[in-house]
């Protein structure tokens, strides 16, 4: 019988940006196929994470995706729980997503914040359904880092989108 090669068990689509002294690494839930083509960060024409960067305050002006590399400059780093997925996250094998790999990064880099930029992808990390989660700050936490949980800034999640628990994070920061 062949071995079937999972997700998990192929190279990452977009590199983590990770490094020690971070206020906040942002996680979802792996590359769309936009994200995938461009080779950055949240690069669907409809995505608002960008656009919600700046809005709140965490960056000083709209980034384009293709800058994603400078966000440490911001305390910002971002990553995904599913390294080596593409599309949407409707298609996403839950196989292929790495909870306690995610969990070894950020506790490596110790972030004052980890935010998930999905309730499915929280939902994945903490292996329960997404309605048994509310946007916010949770109470489990991995070390010493808070774990927050945004609306998705995709456009397909666009019905779910608010701006508010983006605010509370940056608030949150300091920012």
């Amino acid at each position: 019988m062949e071995a079937r090669e999972t997700d998990a068990s192929r190279a990452p689509v977009l590199p983590d940006v990770l490094q020690p002294g971070l206020d906040v690494v942002f996680c979802g839930t792996g590359a769309g196929r936009r994200s995938a083509q461009a080779r950055a960060y949240y690069a669907g024409p409809g995505n608002r994470f960008w656009w919600a960067l700046a809005e709140v305050g965490l960056t000083p002006r709209l980034f384009s995706p293709q800058e994603f590399p400078e966000l440490p400059n911001f305390g910002i780093g971002l990553t995904d729980i599913a390294k080596a997925h593409i599309g949407q996250d409707h298609e996403l094998d839950p196989a292929g997503c790495d909870a306690r790999g995610l969990a070894e990064r950020i506790a490596a880099v110790a972030p004052r914040a980890l935010a998930f930029t999905s309730k499915r992808a929280a939902a994945l990390y903490f292996g329960c359904p997404t309605r048994a989660l509310a946007y916010g700050f949770q109470t489990p936490t991995i070390e010493t880092t808070r774990i927050h949980v945004l609306p998705s800034p995709s456009g397909a999640a666009r019905g779910h989108w608010s701006l508010d628990p983006w605010r509370e994070l940056a608030e949150r920061l300091g920012r």
